[in-house]
């Protein structure tokens, strides 16, 4: 199993989860995570940790994408349109898009609770996906 992007997720016993940092002075979570220095411009810590976000989140904003992005990304033959949701973390204060499955934008209301799961791209490695909860 091979994951799309290396640090930004992992998948353990109780399921996927995202990796994100906190910095250590202002408690600023960011996702993908960053170092070594706090992105919040106030703040001039240069220490973050690396933490494990929640796996559930509230839908903030979804939509489709029923047009193949543009080369180098590999699309499917015929394409298929992909759903999309924007999540927020509340406690974190973030918000990580992510693609949908298991749900189309038919199926989801803005403050809808969604799990953080995985799913492959067309052309083979796992990404963090958003779904159902379980």
């Amino acid at each position: 199993m091979t994951l799309a992007i290396d640090g930004w997720f992992g998948i353990g016993e109780d399921g996927a989860y995202l990796i994100g940092t906190r910095c250590a002075a202002c408690g600023t979570v960011c996702f993908p995570p960053r170092r070594p220095f706090c992105p919040n411009p106030h703040c001039g810590g240069e220490s973050m940790a690396e933490v494990r976000l929640p796996r559930r989140g509230r839908v903030w904003s979804y939509t489709n994408a029923c047009y193949p992005p543009p080369a180098p990304y590999v699309t499917a033959e015929p394409y298929t349109p992909v759903t999309l949701a924007a999540v927020e973390l509340a406690e974190e204060g973030i918000v990580v898009l992510g693609q949908v499955t298991g749900l189309t934008v038919d199926d989801l209301d803005v403050g809808m609770e969604l799990e953080l799961t995985t799913g492959p791209l067309t052309d083979g490695p796992l990404v963090w996906m958003w779904g159902p909860l379980s």
